[in-house]
């Protein structure tokens, strides 16, 4: 369904140059993707986009006067979290071109899914001069330009939190805990939770360096990954509720198991699974760990 067009007067598309999404990576630009394979709720993202308004040609078309004030100022949404937050707002000046950098760092625990990236060009304050056909209210939207890029690394997508396991309920010398709640329509972000125990140093500084591990980093990675994914399988077969053809929804703890146990065990059903587990625990465990290919990457 089209969106209705607002009931005042716009910037036309050529008043305004939006240049691509660029990735910060050590400080060095590269342009943002449409799908990011190698990123991980550990990973921050720093971004920046070029834009040039030439505000003289938007103040014609729109009507609005000198006087009236305007903004550039991106919006960012993550479907995994249904978080949504606003990044840079840039005065602009009252006539000429003006080009400018919005940038945003955006917290990768906050995020996951669809990243969604909107630079708007508004009404900064109310206007009460200008046409008849001018945008009054602030906030009116004068022009708008839209981004997607999907999150979609191998790692565990969910929150990590390092605690000390001696403060909690949990064993203090465990290396981790893996949290599950929420029935199977909530979203995955909210969901599940990896405790990390702060005290275990090589397993901290492995999560640091998940974006750029060593090999004795690539080797606690792997063991915790096939970990958090036995656990969640065997959450998916020990719940009576979850089956694989319903439809949990996007981001949902409900699909992220459908798609491990798809991933893990393809074309075999519930029923089968389930029953092999109740058979030979240790060589169904054996067999996740086969399908996880543990220690691959070390």
């Amino acid at each position: 369904m089209s969106m209705q067009a607002p009931p005042y007067r716009t910037a036309p598309a050529d008043s305004v140059v939006a240049g691509p999404w660029q990735w910060l990576i050590d400080d060095a630009p590269t342009e943002l993707p449409d799908a990011l394979s190698d990123w991980d709720y550990r990973m921050d993202l720093s971004l920046r986009q070029t834009v040039t308004v030439d505000v003289g040609l938007v103040r014609q078309a729109t009507g609005l006067p000198p006087t009236a004030k305007l903004t550039l100022a991106m919006i960012w949404t993550a479907s995994g979290s249904g978080l949504k937050a606003a990044g840079d707002r840039i005065p602009l000046p009252d006539s000429g071109t003006a080009t400018v950098d919005l940038t945003a760092v955006l917290p990768g625990n906050q995020l996951g899914g669809v990243l969604g990236l909107e630079t708007t060009l508004v009404l900064a304050e109310f206007s009460e001069a200008g046409d008849s056909a001018s945008p009054r209210r602030a906030g009116s939207i004068l022009w708008t330009n839209k981004y997607e890029t999907r999150l979609q690394g191998d790692a565990p997508l969910f929150p990590i939190a390092v605690v000390d396991f001696s403060k909690t309920q949990y064993p203090e010398d465990a290396g981790w805990h893996v949290e599950i709640g929420g029935d199977l329509e909530t979203a995955t972000m909210g969901a599940l939770l990896l405790l990390v125990n702060e005290r275990k140093r090589v397993l901290v500084d492995a999560m640091r360096n998940a974006a750029k591990p060593r090999p004795v980093d690539r080797v606690v990675l792997s063991s915790v990954h096939a970990d958090v994914a036995r656990t969640l399988v065997e959450h998916a077969l020990n719940d009576q509720e979850f089956s694989l053809e319903n439809d949990y929804g996007d981001e949902t703890i409900g699909s992220t198991l459908q798609a491990l146990v798809g991933r893990f065990f393809p074309g075999q059903s519930l029923a089968h699974l389930r029953r092999r587990q109740g058979q030979s625990p240790t060589a169904f465990a054996t067999e996740l760990q086969h399908a996880v290919r543990i220690f691959e990457e070390s």
